[in-house]
Order: structure tokens, then sequence, then C-alpha cells
């Protein structure tokens, strides 16, 4: 397969901060309709591949391709926002003083402001596009509640709606089972593996039995000082015994 039929690909990537190497030579690559779970310890590199991604941080060296074309190293965050790649951040990000509804309005009104926004007369297409986010991330019945008012993991289901919202070819999905109850984080699972395949998402994530529900038959990647330790399906990572060492061997893995 050659380097074009990636939808993201990352070639000897390294970034510092003030001497520390956060990423490391880190070579990376996701097909379209992939659902590609991350882990590694804490300090591995995570976050910060996803900040290079998005445009928050700039690489030193190395190459970061979306669709074979666009070289992200080169992009804004407001211009790789626009490629179609949306983030979710581990603390959800909603409007709290707005409804549910109005919160996926603002993500799908691009760059009107958000009094305009709200004034905004939609039309059919985009009333049914509201209607299908609600059904799929489950808060249909929520539609008119202030976000604030909301639980944690219905929130975090809110942020993943304004992704959809936004139309977002690649989802970058940070730590979403962090604080759930195991009720949420199940739910979150389903709702993860519903978009898998219509959706090309990157799921960073520490919990493992969350891990193993929406990682079954799919490629898991451990990262571990800032390059990529090993990849393969979840079982064969979880029983490596690098990755035992250097993360699974202190968290007790289940």
């Amino acid at each position: 397969m050659t380097q074009k039929s990636f939808l993201l690909s990352a070639e000897g990537v390294n970034k510092s901060f003030d001497g520390f190497k956060a990423i490391n030579d880190l070579n990376f690559y996701l097909e379209s309709g992939e659902l590609r779970t991350v882990i590694g310890p804490n300090g591995a590199g995570k976050t910060t591949f996803l900040d290079l991604i998005t445009g928050r941080t700039q690489a030193d060296t190395g190459t970061i391709e979306f669709e074979g074309r666009h070289n992200l190293k080169e992009m804004s965050e407001h211009e790789i926002y626009r490629l179609g790649i949306g983030r979710k951040f581990q603390t959800p990000t909603v409007y709290t003083d707005h409804s549910v509804t109005e919160n996926l309005i603002l993500s799908l009104a691009g760059s009107r402001g958000v009094f305009s926004s709200l004034f905004f007369r939609l039309g059919s297409d985009q009333k049914d596009r509201i209607d299908e986010i609600l059904k799929t991330i489950n808060l249909t019945e929520h539609r008119d509640r202030k976000a604030g008012t909301l639980a944690h993991g219905q929130k975090q289901w809110l942020e993943i709606g304004m992704l959809l919202a936004q139309e977002a070819k690649l989802l970058l999905v940070d730590e979403p089972a962090a604080g759930m109850t195991d009720e949420e984080t199940a739910r979150t699972g389903e709702l993860l593996l519903s978009l898998a395949g219509k959706h090309t998402i990157v799921v960073i994530e520490h919990d493992m039995v969350f891990v193993r529900q929406i990682s079954q038959g799919r490629k898991v990647t451990v990262l571990h000082q800032g390059s990529v330790l090993c990849e393969g399906p979840v079982d064969s990572v979880q029983s490596d015994p690098k990755v035992i060492e250097v993360y699974l061997g202190r968290k007790h893995a289940r």
C-alpha cells in the first residue's frame, strides 16, 4: 500500500520542548474508515501527537500528511479544521448556556458568529441532519436542555455530535471514558463503534476495558517515549512483554 492510500500519515516526526523530546521519530499510518485506539503511559506523546495533527504546535522535523496531499506541518489550526479534522478534548468544551440543539447548530454554522448562528434559519436538510445526529448520540429527548445541565457522559456525547455536525472526516477523541460511569463508558463505546467505517476515528484512552470494547478486530497503537512501541490486535498488544513492562504492568492490566 502506498502512502497516498492513507487518510493520515506521519513519517519521521520529531518534537522537542526545552530539550525534552516529546515525539521521537514517530511513524504512524491511518486508513480511511479506521477506528484506531492509541494507548501508552503518561508522557508517551499521545496528546502532543494530536496537537501536531491539529496544528496547535508544529513538528520540528518530519512530515504529517492528510489525504495524501495536505501537508499539515505547514498549515494553521483554522486551515486544518477546515480540511475536516475535528478534535474532542478530555474535558468537554460545549456551550453550557445553550441548548443541546443550539450547540449542534453552532457547529453547523461554520464561520458565522454565535449570535447570527442562533438566528440562522435552518434548511430542511440541516434540520434532518440535526435530528439524525441527536438520534446517533442518544440525546433526542434532551434536545432542548441546556448543555450545562447534562451529565458528564452526555456532554461527551454532545461534543462528539458537534464533530459530526462539522462533518469532520477525521475525529480525534481524547480519553472519552475519563470520569464516566461504567454504563456511560459502555454506551460511549457503542457510539464510537457505530461511527466506525462511516468516519475515521483516533481514540486516545487509558481504560483497558473500554479499549477492548472498541478495538476487537482493530489495530491498537502503543506509544512510548514519543514513538511507536508496537501495533497490532488488542490481545497481542496486551500480552506483549514490552507493553506490560512500560505500561500495562503498572496498571495491573485486566
